[in-house]
């Protein structure tokens, strides 16, 4: 089977789009929730230009923060 018939088969004939979609469902919803909720909490005092960038990070990078905590009060 050459490259062309594969993708033919694979792609329902459409050569442009030779990958494959995955929907993850509600789960990207709630992180995206989760970011969102997190940008008010962190940015609410903040009052500088630092202040802004760090309440960012934070809000993109919480569910680290969060499993780094819980296993460390599980001392795992």
């Amino acid at each position: 089977m050459t490259k062309e018939q594969n993708t033919s088969e694979c792609c329902g004939g459409n050569k442009k789009h030779t990958y494959h979609h995955y929907n993850h469902g509600s789960s990207d919803a709630i992180y995206g929730l989760g970011i969102i909720g997190s940008l008010f909490y962190f940015l609410q005092g903040a009052t500088t230009f630092t202040a802004v960038i760090i309440g960012i990070g934070k809000a993109i990078f919480w569910p680290a923060f969060l499993i780094f905590r819980v296993l460390t009060i599980l001392h795992l």
